[in-house]
């Protein structure tokens, strides 16, 4: 039997009863009555909703630095496409039905099967989603999603068989940015090489997330540097 268990970071949310597993859950979604703001995850039976606002500067300037350069390595050559905000993923298989900061898919994947778009009711030739495992996904951990970021969603994601994972939390003093493949079921964190570059194999790149300051205080400037094709 699935859990019933509801992590609310806001009130006067109704949640439908039949939400607790993955078809009700996803009935839910295509319904009229699913909110239009924050973020709702279906974990496993469970559901973690959050309608705390991104922080700017450790969060929102992290995922568009992020989405931005990824855009010009996958989209404008046309290998593929990168999803930002409200771009839902599920898997059946997986017990999942999240909205990643930012999902990478691949048009071999598309081509394989390994992913799919996800039809919008009722609207021919429109999409609402994602099916399966996409190539790449990044988390950026919030003050409210450290659990989730670093504990629950990494085997789930796994499940899924999403290829990498990447995470990044940019709260502290240092920034960390981890490159996760997944290897015979389970995340393998890759290691840095002596000057900060992480290899992706999915992507065929090596990337390096830097940051500077700016004369006002907690503002940062993010980039994410690549290197050459390896």
């Amino acid at each position: 039997m699935a859990r019933r268990h509801a992590v609310i970071f806001e009130e006067d949310l109704r949640i439908p009863e039949d939400a607790f597993t993955f078809e009700g859950f996803q009935r839910w979604v295509d319904s009229g009555e699913f909110p239009d703001t924050g973020r709702i995850d279906y974990l496993d039976g469970d559901i973690e909703v959050d309608m705390s606002p991104e922080d700017l500067y450790t969060h929102s300037a992290v995922k568009t630095a992020i989405s931005g350069r990824l855009y010009s390595l996958v989209t404008e050559p046309g290998l593929g496409d990168v999803f930002i905000g409200r771009a839902r993923l599920g898997s059946r298989f997986a017990g999942l039905s999240v909205e990643p900061d930012v999902a990478v898919v691949l048009e071999s994947s598309l081509d394989t099967g390994k992913i799919r778009l996800k039809p919008a009711s009722r609207k021919q030739d429109r999409y609402s989603g994602l099916e399966g495992a996409a190539d790449v996904v990044v988390e950026i951990v919030s003050d409210s999603s450290v659990k989730k970021d670093t504990q629950r969603l990494p085997p789930l994601y796994a499940s899924a068989g999403v290829s990498e994972l990447w995470i990044v939390d940019a709260r502290g003093e240092d920034l960390c940015f981890d490159i996760h493949e997944l290897r015979d079921g389970q995340y393998a964190r890759i290691d840095a090489d002596a000057e900060g570059w992480i290899h992706s194999p999915r992507l065929g790149h090596a990337f390096r997330l830097t940051r500077q300051g700016t004369q006002r205080p907690g503002v940062w400037r993010y980039t994410l540097e690549v290197s050459p094709s390896l």
